[in-house]
């Protein structure tokens, strides 16, 4: 039996509903679009597809799994790429995919910067070499040192990561645990400049903002 049929087998009739109408990257992106942040205001989650979808709310790492499920029930290979940074920010996670021999990604993000990548890449270093310098921290330290690569979810059955109930934390440190490689050698990143005030300004632009910072 294909990934593809075990996937399928493992949804509800409205999953596969939805599966079914995000067709394409792009619209598997604008689904994404319209899901608030998890803010995480109640504790930490890593939730399955399953729990996104009920929830109505994804951070990167449940959005990259919500797109790599619905591009694996589409016969494509669910595949993630971790971005990882300095101890003081926070590592981003994404789906590759691939058309026409050229890598792309889907990303779900707050800012601005951090997002889709159309399929125009010929590796997916090249790909990921992209986020470097939006990757800001708020003095303007860049802040991305590695990437991962390419990580086949199709390894773990449907029901380990698609529909479990439980938070994914094993997942997360699998994914942490894979082979990652450094942006450059350890005398070039001693280089590196900060950002300008004009690039520090974007990071200031947010999609959906913090609950905690509404006003009474």
């Amino acid at each position: 039996m294909t990934y593809q049929k075990r996937l399928t087998g493992v949804l509800t009739a409205q999953e596969k509903r939805l599966f079914e109408r995000l067709n394409t990257t792009q619209k598997i992106q604008d689904y994404l679009d319209t899901l608030p942040i998890n803010f995480e205001t109640k504790g930490e989650t890593y939730m399955s597809p399953r729990r996104m979808i009920a929830a109505k709310t994804a951070h990167c790492f449940e959005g990259a799994l919500f797109a790599a499920a619905v591009l694996a029930y589409h016969g494509q290979k669910p595949l993630l790429l971790d971005i990882r940074t300095i101890p003081k920010d926070e590592d981003h996670v994404v789906t590759l995919f691939k058309q026409d021999g050229r890598w792309g990604a889907i990303s779900k993000t707050n800012h601005a910067i951090l997002r889709y990548r159309d399929p125009v890449y010929t590796s997916p270093r090249e790909l990921a070499m992209t986020y470097f310098h939006e990757y800001l921290m708020n003095d303007g330290k860049k802040s991305m040192r590695a990437y991962s690569a390419p990580y086949d979810l199709s390894k773990f059955a449907p029901e380990k990561w698609v529909t479990e109930e439980e938070d994914l934390i094993w997942l997360v440190n699998a994914l942490d645990d894979s082979r990652h490689f450094p942006i450059a050698p350890k005398k070039n990143v001693r280089l590196l400049r900060t950002a300008s005030k004009v690039e520090l300004r974007a990071l200031q632009s947010t999609e959906w903002p913090e609950p905690r910072k509404r006003k009474a």
